[in-house]
């Protein structure tokens, strides 16, 4: 015999015990009669008692059906509210959502919206990560992350927001000094600087329309964990930086950094919305994603024409 308890057959005889009525009990369950019927009979077999004295014309519940109905009863009970609990949760967004993001993007383009999805959102609380380290999902125990890359094969479900594009460039009193590089090649007499959490490692992968590859190495006096820790340098005209979109769009709008090396492209990456799994995800990470499909599908830092 199983160790586990006869959930089904408690609760079948729980609702019997409750209508005075295997028939009642049938329709209240949206079973048939004989459904309640066999686990009525398999609960007594396993517990080795009868629970109902039944006649043709009454149903009454036997000393020992007395005893256990009460308790199976209350297993039934409990069991309805934390289903209806559960679906409650599925189908409103509530709870906590544990959430990776990029420190630099998380700071400039998340933390500003989060006013605006409490207020849509009151039962739902994130618990916001913020780091550039690709940090394990299922792992760490994420429910969650926004990640900007070139996104590889994984069993994770990613769904795409908006492109994210790389952009090389310096400061005019840089390039005034130090002369504008013309092809990648030029960037090895140049100080460029790193940053530590670039996908495939440290290296400037330079593409063109004929097909050309030529991949580079930045060497300069500043590596960092966070790309944001390079602009003052960048600024004040010491080297030459890679910048996604997001963080330099306005430094290059006011003229203060050049893009520089312009018929070469660097691999395209995109912001994603990423999840464990897609099967049977609460509402809660539904509202989410959704709220980041209205708010970073189309960002202001994209830079035009380019």
């Amino acid at each position: 015999m199983s160790t586990l308890p006869d959930f089904e057959g408690l609760a079948m005889f729980a609702k019997v015990a409750e209508e005075r009525s295997f028939a009642g009990a049938a329709r209240a369950l949206n079973v048939s009669v004989a459904t309640v019927s066999r686990a009525v009979a398999r609960l007594e077999e396993r517990l080795g008692a009868r629970l109902f004295n039944r006649t043709s014309r009454q149903l009454a519940l036997t000393e020992f059906g007395n005893l256990i109905a009460e308790s199976a009863l209350k297993v039934y009970r409990e069991a309805e509210a934390a289903e209806g609990t559960a679906r409650e949760m599925s189908a409103r967004p509530r709870g906590l959502v544990r959430l990776s993001v990029p420190m630099s993007f998380g700071l400039r383009w998340v933390a500003p919206l989060m006013p605006a999805f409490f207020r849509e959102f009151p039962e739902v609380s994130v618990d916001l990560h913020l780091t550039d380290a690709q940090v394990d999902l299922v792992g760490q125990g994420f429910d969650a992350a926004l990640r900007i890359a070139v996104l590889e094969d994984s069993s994770l479900v990613a769904r795409r927001l908006c492109p994210v594009a790389p952009v090389v460039v310096a400061s005019p009193a840089y390039l005034e000094r130090s002369g504008t590089p013309q092809h990648p090649f030029d960037l090895n007499k140049h100080a460029c600087l790193g940053y530590a959490y670039r996908s495939r490692s440290d290296v400037w992968r330079f593409t063109n329309d004929a097909g050309e590859e030529v991949n580079i190495r930045p060497n300069g006096p500043l590596r960092v964990t966070n790309a944001d820790a390079l602009m003052p340098t960048v600024l004040d005209g010491l080297a030459i930086a890679e910048f996604p979109e997001f963080i330099c769009a306005d430094q290059v709008r006011e003229g203060r950094l050049v893009p520089i090396l312009r018929d070469w492209t660097l691999p395209r990456g995109a912001l994603y919305f990423v999840t464990p799994s897609a099967r049977t995800r609460p509402a809660k990470i539904e509202a989410l994603s959704e709220f980041f499909v209205r708010h970073l599908s189309e960002p202001s830092w994209r830079i035009v024409d380019w």
